[in-house]
């Protein structure tokens, strides 16, 4: 087997714990949570787990199931402001901290988290309405 980021910080699992910590994080964040479907947590949970786990060496599950991940298409009818980033970035470190990876392992999943972050940000407003009900497709 290839030595893939994904398996050498413990796989599916690992992955599975970060994003479960990272929402957890997020059900209480009056900016982030509305973002998310009501019933749909659970979705959110296995598409950002699925695909963090195909970009970093694992199975290409997201792709297979929702096509080319298109980040930015897939954000842009939310208002993904300097502060959601901010707030998106603060959960997301506290998961990756929660799983105690080496320091090298910690600063290359950090670095990516942080650039995805920023280029997301797809306006410098306050949130935008949304006339239609697509949210399931966040991620």
């Amino acid at each position: 087997m290839t030595d893939t980021f994904f398996s050498r910080i413990g796989g599916h699992e690992t992955f599975d714990r970060l994003v479960r910590h990272f929402y957890e994080g997020v059900k209480s964040d009056p900016v982030l949570r509305p973002m998310y479907p009501d019933d749909d947590l659970e979705g959110a949970v296995w598409r950002l787990t699925a695909f963090l786990e195909q970009y970093w060496g694992g199975p290409g599950t997201y792709s297979e199931q929702r096509g080319h991940p298109r980040l930015r298409m897939r954000h842009a009818e939310f208002a993904v402001t300097p502060d959601a980033r901010d707030r998106w970035l603060q959960h997301m470190s506290a998961a990756v901290d929660a799983l105690e990876l080496s320091p090298m392992d910690h600063a290359e999943l950090t670095d990516y988290l942080e650039r995805a972050a920023h280029a997301m940000v797809n306006t410098f407003d306050g949130p935008v309405t949304d006339d239609g009900d697509s949210r399931s497709s966040l991620l």
